[in-house]
């Protein structure tokens, strides 16, 4: 006699991340909540962590990368308000998960590495979403962005982690902190250390 496994159905587990995580936390916008509720968030964590993939925290990925909680991507998109115009980069924190999302709603999408971003010598990017909080935007990433294009990302100040905004005028890319959050800090985008006396 063979058993066969079904798969889990996590189909309550996302109307539950919806209904109890975005829209209490001020996302209500009905594009992010069609992708949230779309996308399989169980599908971009590795096997032991599907269970936990629809909780309000982030998840450890196998390489050392993270999937941050549902309502960073909610809020990101919800600022990002991307367009069937957008050209888009975005640097993965490893899931995959925030490609996934946006793809449908965007003209084209590029996913890359925060390695990948550090040697990136200029791009034309509409939108760039960093899946993660940084430090600083290096100038090779502030290049990626396309002159009155926008960023939206995680920020890390003096350990607290915000999602931030920004949009490039010139060869200036100022970060807007918003709300307080928990996102995975990208260890790749701390700024360097200085001697100070």
């Amino acid at each position: 006699m063979t058993t066969t496994k079904t798969r889990p159905d996590y189909t309550a587990a996302r109307k539950a991340m919806i209904d109890s995580q975005l829209r209490t936390s001020g996302v209500n916008e009905a594009f992010v909540l069609e992708r949230m509720g779309t996308v399989p968030r169980e599908d971009f964590v590795p096997e032991g962590a599907k269970g936990t993939a629809y909780m309000d925290r982030a998840i450890r990925l196998g390489d050392g990368g993270s999937l941050p909680a549902p309502v960073f991507h909610g809020a990101m998109l919800a600022e990002a308000r991307p367009t069937k115009n957008d050209s888009v980069l975005v640097i993965d924190g490893g899931s995959g998960y925030l490609t996934a999302l946006v793809e449908p709603l965007v003209a084209s999408v590029k996913t890359i590495s925060p390695s990948e971003a550090l040697k990136a010598k200029k791009g034309d990017y509409s939108l760039v979403l960093v899946d993660g909080a940084i430090e600083h935007v290096p100038a090779n990433m502030a290049k990626l962005v396309a002159e009155g294009g926008r960023i939206v990302t995680g920020i890390v100040e003096r350990g607290v982690t915000r999602i931030a905004t920004g949009r490039k005028s010139g060869n200036a890319l100022a970060l807007l902190p918003l709300a307080e959050m928990g996102v995975p800090r990208m260890g790749a985008f701390d700024k360097p250390e200085s001697w100070s006396f």
